[in-house]
């Protein structure tokens, strides 16, 4: 969404309905129907200063779009006059056009301590602070435009206001998106204009975001009937589909929606992640091809570097993530992936040092702790894989395989009691799926029990 001031249409308009902004200052241009006076509507007739000429010139550019010359007639009337709200509106939305957001900021809210009534001030505030990220003050200065008459503006004015308050709302103050209240301020402007495009993408992604990927599929489905051209509906769709694990209808839209766009990057990886989910041999190559075209991207990277590893490719895996750790040595989840690169190529002393880091940077990284214990576990170092168990089970249910490990590390320092206990676990949970392991620890039961 494009946040931008409410009074465009307004200044139009007014000026249309203006006999003539050039009159002489005897004759009355005070009393037109100017920009600000319809912004302000919600206070008629209170606008009585008596203005110049040059003031007069300075709206007709206003009016034609003309910021430069607007923009220093209206310092020069203010200059002499600070307490015109009028002028103050007009100068503020000037420069709120030429981008020069903080003093749009600052003359709407002195045009809004002499007319805390105006609508078309309160709201332009409120977009121009959203426009630029200042979320956290956008959002009270929306709220209360609101509860504001926007007068000739109108319910399109209004309803702009709604669908900026359902952005923020979406987006969130400090990383805490509201989806329910973002629904409810889309509902407010769809009561007061008609649904746009814009408005059914906002409705897909929020149903979408509060895990309803069935009302976001009907959303992006609905959108793709009215525009099949869409990117955005397309991508969505695919996306909702692929939440669903409906695989094949996500293939069957991402095939030739690539066809009409290809190189399309967004629309590319979400049909290589759904060939790998269908474990299909075309997923590397065309992540492949994404990742020469795009080789500063890293998503498309990381994504190469885990299929890559599941096909078992670990050298080539391994060797992307090095590249990503370069740029990012502290990221847990990467050092973890290149510990389990490295244990599958036989490093262990080199993978135990990734792990040991990825626990230390992330002490909730639960497959660092696991990674860990597996290669302090082939280094022969059972008190690291037992603390490093420890720490892990704090953080996921036991599994047949990690108690395994558990039973072999207490065997190896003699624990005899814990062994005996984790290998009874382990045959208990596994039932079956490891035979060589569930044929050892029967064997190390029945030597540990008549040792014991």
């Amino acid at each position: 969404m494009i946040f931008r001031p409410v009074s465009a249409v307004a200044v139009c308009l007014a000026c249309a309905l203006a006999p003539s902004l050039a009159q002489s200052p005897s004759t009355g241009p005070q009393s037109l129907p100017s920009a600000p006076q319809a912004a302000t509507s919600s206070q008629p007739g209170t606008d009585s200063t008596p203005r110049s000429a040059e003031f007069a010139r300075a709206e007709t550019a206003l009016s034609k779009g003309d910021w430069k010359t607007a923009a220093p007639l209206l310092d020069a009337w203010l200059a002499d006059h600070p307490n015109d709200a009028r002028a103050l509106f007009d100068a503020a939305f000037v420069a709120d056009e030429q981008n020069r957001e903080s003093d749009a900021v600052s003359l709407y809210r002195r045009c809004l301590a002499l007319q805390p009534k105006n609508f078309a001030a309160q709201a332009s505030l409120g977009l121009l602070l959203a426009r630029t990220g200042q979320l956290a003050d956008a959002r009270p200065a929306l709220l209360a435009a609101t509860q504001l008459d926007p007068g000739a503006a109108g319910n399109a004015a209004l309803a702009q206001v709604w669908r900026a308050l359902a952005q923020i709302d979406r987006t969130g103050l400090a990383g805490h998106p509201d989806y329910a209240q973002a629904s409810s301020d889309l509902l407010h402007a769809l009561k007061l204009s008609p649904e746009t495009p814009q408005d059914t993408l906002l409705a897909a992604s929020l149903a979408e975001s509060s895990g309803d990927s069935a009302g976001a599929e009907a959303a992006y489905r609905s959108l793709l009937a009215a525009d099949p051209n869409s990117i955005q509906a397309i991508g969505g769709l695919a996306h909702a589909l692929i939440e669903q694990k409906k695989y094949p209808d996500a293939e069957a839209l991402l095939r030739p929606a690539l066809a009409k766009h290809p190189g399309n990057i967004p629309l590319t990886a979400q049909l290589a992640a759904v060939l790998v989910a269908e474990d299909k041999a075309e997923a590397i190559p065309l992540l492949q091809q994404l990742h020469t075209a795009n080789p500063s991207n890293e998503e498309i990277t990381r994504m190469l570097a885990r299929v890559q590893a599941d096909a078992g490719d670990f050298a080539s895996a391994d060797s992307l993530d090095t590249a990503l750790l370069r740029a990012h040595p502290q990221d847990a989840d990467l050092l973890t992936s290149h510990g389990q690169n490295l244990m599958r190529l036989g490093q262990f002393a080199p993978a135990e040092s990734a792990f040991q880091q990825a626990a230390t940077i992330d002490p909730a990284n639960a497959d660092a702790w696991t990674g860990l214990a597996f290669a302090a576990s082939e280094l022969h170092q059972p008190q690291i894989t037992i603390q490093a168990l420890a720490e892990r089970d704090k953080l996921q249910p036991e599994t047949a395989p990690v108690d395994f490990l558990l039973a072999t590390a207490c065997d190896r320092i003699h624990d005899k009691k814990s062994a005996i206990l984790y290998y009874q676990r382990f045959l208990t949970l596994d039932a079956g799926k490891l035979k060589d392991q569930e044929w050892q620890a029967k064997q190390r039961i029945n030597l540990l029990q008549r040792e014991h």
